[in-house]
């Protein structure tokens, strides 16, 4: 069985850009956020295993990076190297894949929001207990 994409929403904020790959009842997930790429695969709940990777549209700072789980989907907010740069894709090349989508929900113009995304930011990684 061939693997397949997992579908994708991003967002961008001023020093963070979030990814949530949306997969329900994901097991032996693995993320990898490297400075400028991040690897994840895991397989859903019918056992079929997805795989995505992504070259950032920009250089980002890993070691201050994070994924958070949840039973419907993985959620990465990845810290940009250049804080306050808007990204207007997250991809490296001007291709988008058929599996990534902009997180229109999430979506706005961030001026001044700062306070806005540290709160984002904390309630992801306080909230574990569905880990």
């Amino acid at each position: 069985m061939a693997r397949q994409h997992a579908r994708t929403l991003w967002y961008d904020r001023p020093k963070y850009v979030f990814m949530e790959f949306c997969v329900e009842d994901s097991t032996d997930v693995h993320v990898l956020i490297e400075d400028h790429r991040v690897v994840f695969s895991c397989r859903n709940g019918d056992g079929v295993e997805l795989y995505n990777e992504i070259e950032f549209y920009a250089k980002v700072n890993s070691k201050d990076s994070q994924d958070k789980r949840s039973g419907r989907s993985i959620t990465c907010f990845v810290r940009k190297w250049k804080e306050k740069v808007a990204w207007p894709r997250l991809t490296k090349e001007d291709i988008k894949p058929v599996w990534l989508s902009v997180d229109f929900d999430n979506w706005r113009d961030w001026e001044g929001d700062e306070e806005v995304e540290l709160a984002h930011v904390e309630h992801y990684a306080e909230d574990d207990s569905d880990s």
